[in-house]
């Protein structure tokens, strides 16, 4: 397994990189992930998306598909992958420190 080290903690990553607890993430894990992303600087739009997945995964124990979570976030598709460029589940669900989505997100 890999790992990261954030704030002096290190948390575990699964063989795609993405947090293995999602109860280890914090705000500080989704900016380092973001700059490994090309993400320049999280901005208010960002962090809607990647609360509305944290919220939906302690619910569910599930990302939400991707018309669900344009749906709830008000935002399209397209801007979707203007945030997260590597999509919706490589990008926004890394960054939100959720386990890697199997199937469609």
């Amino acid at each position: 397994m890999a790992f990261i080290e954030v704030d002096g903690k290190q948390i575990e990553l699964d063989e795609d990189g993405f947090v293995v607890n999602p109860d280890e993430w914090t705000e500080a894990v989704a900016i380092q992930f973001a700059e490994g992303e090309g993400i320049k600087e999280l901005t208010e739009d960002h962090w809607k998306v990647i609360h509305y997945l944290r919220d939906y995964y302690k619910q569910f124990q599930v990302a939400p598909m991707v018309r669900k979570m344009c749906k709830q976030t008000g935002y399209s598709l397209k801007q979707i992958y203007e945030l997260f460029p590597s999509g919706p589940a490589k990008g926004a669900c890394k960054l939100a420190g959720l386990p890697k989505p199997t199937g469609c997100v």
